[in-house]
């Protein structure tokens, strides 16, 4: 295929998701008032809690009969690197434009967690449902790509509830020594404040010149103080949970007999859970739509912090997941399916995660600046998204 073949295929699934989006932004829109802000909560709720984790499960199940799920043992390593290299880059953004500290952890979670679920479950059924994509047949295709993506997309809402919960709740105390509601909550229920927790972790690195502590004592209080400070609990959340049964499911012969094909006892439950999860794509994407309005309405974040996020997301992190995906095949540990690469560089071009502005709004921090950043980066993605899906396509096919 030429260059202009590729560039429409990338561009159809991106004009699909737009144009849902744009639905969502109209449903929310005063006037309309049809997607109100509790209206986007309750659908934030189902598909948080319902639709998600179903797709997630679903794709992973239906996908194990063709793909042995331990060979994408590369998805979950990949993730890891954007999450690291993100980090980085975010640390060095939030230096060179002296960003306020408790917006530190909003803009590191940014660059480092992307939108690894309904981007790339949108775009790899409507580039495989084309008949001249360069994937091979449309239902091999769309089956293996949604294995592919389902656990993506897993790993990847595990890192961004883990790792990006964690560091926006770190760096989310005020230099002046305020706390958002949810931390004055947390320290109700709990009868100390994170900064006292990490007062505490401080002390036992840096003991007193009168006493002598062991270092395994030190390593014990530590961990303990680590382990108080992390909600552990908001690791595990349903598309976590999702997860682990769908890899569950896809590595246990037995429980696949059960539950997965035309011949198992129990189809009806995999039915039903593939339903369900056919309904969060349109979902998740009008809720994007509708959440992007408020970025739309306002401003208050510089210029050059959300240039410098949009160059992370769109050029550096794109970059080295070519260089990664290159190596990797060198190394021959992603094998020769051309759509798994895809779906591998596809981490790595994202805009950020959805799920950050639900964590600014638990903590009451940055509420504002994250719709901004949100906006203009979903804005850039409708055009960045395309170019590197047709590089991509380009230098597999």
């Amino acid at each position: 295929m030429n260059i202009q073949e590729l560039f429409m295929l990338a561009l159809m699934p991106v004009l699909k998701t737009l144009l849902i989006a744009v639905v969502g932004l109209f449903l929310a829109l005063d006037r309309v008032s049809i997607l109100t802000a509790e209206g986007r909560h309750h659908l934030n709720n189902l598909v948080f809690y319902v639709f998600f984790p179903s797709l997630c499960a679903s794709g992973l199940i239906s996908s194990s009969t063709v793909t042995g799920i331990f060979s994408l043992w590369f998805v979950p390593m990949s993730i890891l690197i954007t999450f690291l290299v993100g980090s980085a880059l975010g640390w060095i953004l939030v230096k060179i434009t002296r960003t306020p500290h408790h917006l530190h952890g909003l803009v590191i979670g940014c660059c480092a967690g992307g939108n690894m679920g309904n981007l790339p479950v949108i775009i790899i059924p409507a580039i495989c449902a084309e008949k001249n994509n360069p994937f091979g047949d449309p239902f091999t295709c769309s089956k293996n790509g949604m294995g592919y993506v389902s656990l993506s997309m897993g790993i990847g809402a595990i890192g961004v509830w883990s790792y990006v919960y964690n560091i926006v709740r770190a760096y989310g105390k005020k230099e002046d020594g305020d706390v958002s509601a949810y931390s004055r909550l947390r320290e109700n229920q709990h009868g100390e404040t994170s900064k006292q927790s990490l007062d505490s972790t401080t002390r036992t690195l840096l003991p007193s010149s009168n006493s002598k502590v062991s270092l395994r004592a030190v390593i014990e209080k530590k961990v303990k103080s680590l382990v108080e400070y992390i909600d552990l609990s908001v690791v595990f959340r349903p598309p976590t949970i999702a997860t682990i049964v769908g890899i569950i499911i896809a590595s246990v012969s037995p429980i696949q007999d059960i539950l997965v094909g035309s011949g198992a006892p129990l189809r009806f439950i995999e039915s039903s859970v593939v339903l369900l999860g056919e309904a969060a794509i349109p979902s998740m994407t009008i809720i994007m739509g509708a959440n992007l309005l408020r970025g739309f309405k306002r401003s208050g974040v510089g210029v050059s912090l959300l240039f410098g996020i949009i160059v992370v997301r769109f050029i550096f992190l794109p970059i080295i997941g070519v260089a990664v995906i290159t190596a990797a095949k060198n190394l021959g540990m992603v094998g020769s399916d051309p759509l798994y690469h895809f779906v591998i560089l596809l981490q790595y071009a994202v805009p950020p995660a959805m799920a950050i502005g639900t964590i600014t709004q638990l903590f009451e921090i940055g509420e504002t600046e994250c719709s901004v950043i949100m906006f203009w980066n979903y804005a850039v993605a409708s055009i960045a998204l395309t170019l590197w899906c047709t590089y991509f396509m380009y230098i597999l096919s």
